[in-house]
């Protein structure tokens, strides 16, 4: 092998971080001889996997994708419910042939953080516009089977024109994605607009394009001059720009000094006291509030909680739940935290906690009655109230279905098995499907008399801990063995996606106000992306294609409800609750409000610099 290519090519990467720690370091200096930084500091408790839009699917390397790339929408921070807002673009898109057609108009005189990608024609580096062409070739990258897109599947059931064909053409042909090769349903219209046209109508296929983390703009300069970096090496249009950067350690970021002028103007609803001081005391400011962000991944909660204590970080985003008793007794901020200035948000979280099945899996997946009875037997035996009471500190709900409060599809008056906890009847219904103990060991097995073990996978920090404890009190009294598969969460998300395995517990974050994006977790197509499960049933892959394309309304409503109880009959994922938040904040952060959906709210929050 020819070693110049590659050493070139280091050569070339390090001489492009130098000069972007060069920037940063002047950049810094200049700022600190002029004002006090304003830093905000606080803990991840799960650690990053990288920055692509088109390759994360994690929350945390969400939040910090979405405060570097921008799509072309966002929401208001203070709106209550949600309301969709321009962010790039210069309005909502225009929507056209019956819900089929979206037409973006992209601002003039936003620009990408610098980076030596972006050079002219004499080679020296230049400020880098957005443009329409951006959005464009940003979509077509989940459409690359090179990246594997965990969110392709939001862009393949809208069924946009054309891209999935030449995905498909592009895996058959074993060649490069050809991305300039146009298609009907994604043209840029000229430099500021683009369109997107769909096979079916897609009332709702625009929230998709106010998630920063999915439909974020990257330049394809960037992409391309630095080859299988794009994890680490995030260029965007952001109010923040990434300079630190030590793997699952800390996240240092800095405000993009090519942010443009873009005020505070964030408008709570009527009646929202909170909200109103909020925007009386920041209206008209600009963004971001803050000039750099720092980030550690604190994956034990005893740590993450001293450090906040100790004034180390500015917030605690979400309370650990084994000190609800000592900081939230009652759901009421502790007397001495509120002597020390310290303020509480609680709300609810728009997700679901649940644990899977493995579809594909020879023990516990598959469709014959045998294989339904036993999901369900060991959901009827999974003890939902001691989760919430010992591990959730009661900051959680019981679920009755899929989709969270506060979506469409969710229906507060509908009950079902899955909160239920009947260990006769589990008991009772392995009995009935030659689940028996035929060698006298203590433990079920299998109707074709092999063992019966169940194979749980999960992570090796404290609240996995207290999970699985949870996992096998419940399964021991049914007489079913479970062992535990530990690894860190890369490594299982990686292993989850790629259906290898048996059982995982998890929770899935709502994005929009949508409830279809939790259906997605029960839809055949979205295998290895959002339904990890695999679950793959015909019926309820109609009714998820019935609700698609109906507006909101009772009858949309009405056909999430039979997918919902499908699932509920099969069990694919056995949900276990809806959590509730519990964000702490020192005296010297202004702003901060907890939003459903909005992960780039680091803009919006001030730290005021102590003397």
């Amino acid at each position: 092998m020819n070693p110049t290519p590659l050493l070139a090519l280091a050569t070339s990467l390090a001489l492009a971080c130098g000069s972007l720690l060069a920037q940063s370091t002047q950049s810094f200096a200049v700022a600190q001889a002029a004002a006090p930084l304003k830093v905000l500091r606080y803990a991840f408790p799960i650690a990053e996997t990288g920055f692509d839009p088109a390759q994360i699917s994690d929350l945390y390397s969400r939040t910090v994708a979405a405060n570097i790339f921008e799509a072309p929408l966002t929401y208001d921070y203070l709106a209550r419910p949600a309301k969709v807002k321009p962010q790039t673009a210069q309005a909502l898109p225009d929507i056209t042939d019956d819900g089929k057609r979206f037409v973006f108009h992209i601002r003039p005189g936003i620009y990408f953080a610098d980076d030596p990608a972006f050079k002219g024609p004499d080679g020296r580096q230049v400020r880098r516009e957005l443009t329409a062409a951006d959005y464009v070739y940003s979509l077509k990258r989940h459409y690359d089977p090179k990246y594997k897109s965990p969110s392709l599947f939001q862009l393949e059931n809208a069924k946009v024109l054309g891209l999935s064909e030449l995905r498909r053409k592009t895996i058959a042909d074993k060649a490069p994605f050809p991305y300039d090769t146009e298609v009907e349903g994604l043209r840029a219209l000229g430099r500021y607009s683009f369109e997107v046209r769909l096979a079916q109508p897609s009332p709702r296929f625009y929230y998709l394009f106010a998630e920063g983390s999915v439909m974020g703009a990257v330049a394809r300069e960037v992409i391309e001059a630095y080859p299988d970096q794009a994890m680490a090496h995030p260029v965007g249009t952001g109010p923040f720009r990434l300079v630190d950067w030590k793997r699952s350690a800390k996240i240092v970021l800095e405000r993009n000094p090519n942010y443009r002028d873009d005020p505070y103007d964030e408008v709570p609803p009527a009646g929202d006291k909170d909200g109103a001081a909020i925007a009386a005391q920041l209206q008209g400011r600009k963004l971001p509030l803050v000039d750099r962000v720092e980030i550690s991944i604190i994956e034990e909660v005893q740590p993450r909680w001293l450090t906040f204590l100790n004034g180390e970080h500015d917030l605690v985003d979400r309370l650990p739940n084994e000190f609800a008793s000592v900081a939230i007794p009652n759901n009421q901020l502790a007397p001495n935290l509120a002597r020390r200035g310290i303020r509480m948000e609680r709300v609810p979280l728009v997700d679901a906690t649940f644990f899977y099945f493995g579809m594909e899996n020879p023990v516990v997946g598959g469709y014959t009655p045998e294989k339904v009875a036993l999901r369900r037997a060991l959901a009827l035996a999974y003890d939902v109230p001691r989760e919430i009471a010992t591990v959730r500190r009661g900051q959680s709900v019981p679920a009755q279905a899929m989709v969270p409060p506060m979506l469409s599809g969710y229906d507060p008056a509908l009950k079902t098995e899955m909160s239920d906890v009947d260990l006769p009847r589990a008991k009772a219904l392995l009995d009935q499907f030659g689940y028996v103990d035929r060698d006298g060991d203590g433990w079920r097995d299998q109707p074709d008399g092999k063992p019966l073990v169940l194979e749980y996978s999960s992570q090796p920090d404290q609240l996995s801990r207290q999970l699985q404890e949870v996992v096998k009190k419940s399964f021991d009294p049914l007489g079913v063995k479970v062992e535990f598969k530990l690894a860190k969460w890369p490594e299982q998300l990686k292993a989850s996606r790629a259906g290898k395995l048996m059982m995982w517990g998890v929770a899935w974050g709502g994005v929009n106000p949508d409830g279809q994006y939790y259906l997605d977790l029960l839809y055949g197509p979205n295998k290895g992306q959002a339904n990890h499960a695999r679950f793959d049933l015909p019926a309820l892959n109609a009714l998820f294609e019935k609700q698609a394309v109906m507006p909101d309304g009772p009858e949309r409503e009405a056909v999430m409800r039979q997918a919902k109880l499908l699932a509920v009959a099969y069990m694919p994922y056995k949900v276990t609750g809806h959590r509730i938040a519990t964000d702490l904040m020192h005296s010297q952060v202004q702003g901060y409000k907890r939003h459903p959906f909005v992960r780039d709210w680091w803009r919006y929050v001030d730290v005021e610099v102590k003397p």
